[in-house]
């Protein structure tokens, strides 16, 4: 009772509870002190990888395997000799007009080029009018010749399928009535006469105004579900090389561009260049006319006859645009070893009998 007193008496009771509340305050906040909360973590920024470098302003984005539009139709398609196959497994490929953008069409020389891998076959791209704007469809590889609107451009492709040659086990077989071969060096070859049921028309589009009315068929409609193979690289070169070359603008060469035809795919410059008819003579270029076996763009000729335009001629003579001549004839190239033909008087000069039935007449 005493120590109670005494406490009592040097605190007061307000002051003791004073004390004790702070006490307690105290307490508390020592010992959320000493757990802090963990910091968040820091952030990390991760740059995002540049874009790709735009091309260069004076690439002209080829159509060989890309799909373009152009608000004008096409020129027609040039009239051209197909220069001969250079060797044993090459695929004919015809020419087109593809769109530079500002500097309008320019044409892409047909040429012969190597399959990517056997049994497939070249369906040609095609311009076709849809929505009012010309668009080209892109042409691919494939195990059979799709739909390409229609186009006759020649050399078995008339404009439905293509008769120029099939496959025959790993080996490609030519038509040498439709295409140009040398059967010195290339022996795979058949004779099949080809129909032609389409009209032959220089109209490079389909659809729209001037432009050919064909719509695809059954077997056509089959084949665009079929795995298709785009351009191979050459090909994508070659269209490459036709757009850097101003001499194939259709401004430049009012629709004859003096390099209608390749030997190979970018050979704008080898022997065996072939321009169109009406154009002058391309760098380079070999005899278009006088190769036996080679065959005219726009229609069929018997086995082994050298096919022109103008006209037909008689087999293992050569063939001249403007007509033929037999050897030793005037407008008839000199050949080596040949003989010296009679005077053209004496060989029409009619026998004694002859005259004397005239003069009863």
């Amino acid at each position: 009772m005493s120590i109670k007193y005494c406490v009592n008496s040097r605190l007061p009771l307000a002051g003791a509870a004073v004390i004790l509340s702070a006490a307690t305050v105290l307490g508390g906040c020592v010992v959320r002190a000493t757990v802090p909360p963990p910091p968040p973590p820091p952030r990390v920024y991760v740059q995002p990888a540049p874009p790709p470098p735009p091309p260069p302003a004076a690439y002209v984005a080829p159509a060989v395997d890309v799909e373009v539009t152009a608000n004008e139709a096409p020129p027609p398609l040039p009239d051209y000799e197909q220069p001969p196959c250079p060797e044993d497994g090459y695929m004919w490929t015809p020419g087109y007009w593809a769109w530079g953008g500002g500097g309008g069409y320019y044409w892409v020389p047909g040429t012969w080029v190597q399959p990517p891998r056997v049994g497939v076959l070249w369906t040609p791209g095609y311009w076709g009018f849809v929505g009012g704007v010309y668009r080209f469809n892109v042409g691919y590889w494939g195990p059979h010749i799709g739909y390409y609107g229609g186009v006759n451009y020649g050399f078995g492709y008339v404009g439905v399928g293509f008769a120029g040659g099939r496959w025959v086990g790993n080996s490609f077989a030519y038509n040498r009535t439709v295409v140009n071969v040398n059967v010195t060096n290339i022996h795979n070859t058949y004779n099949e006469t080809v129909v032609n049921n389409v009209s032959v028309t220089k109209v490079s589009y389909n659809g729209g105004p001037g432009g050919t009315h064909a719509v695809p068929t059954a077997q056509e409609r089959a084949a665009a579900s079929e795995q298709h193979i785009p351009p191979t690289a050459m090909q994508h070169q070659h269209v490459q090389e036709a757009a850097r070359n101003p001499a194939l603008s259709a401004r430049a060469n009012g629709g004859h561009p003096a390099i209608a035809a390749t030997p190979r795919p970018g050979a704008f410059n080898a022997p065996g260049v072939v321009g169109a008819h009406g154009a002058s003579t391309p760098p380079g270029a070999a005899q278009r006319g006088g190769q036996p076996g080679q065959f005219g763009q726009n229609g069929a000729h018997a086995p082994g006859q050298p096919g022109q335009p103008n006209g037909a001629h008689p087999p293992g003579q050569p063939g001249q645009p403007n007509g033929a001549h037999p050897p030793g004839q005037p407008g008839q190239p000199a050949q080596a070893g040949a003989k010296p033909a009679k005077p053209p008087v004496k060989a029409q000069r009619p026998k004694p009998e002859e005259k004397k039935g005239d003069k009863d007449k």
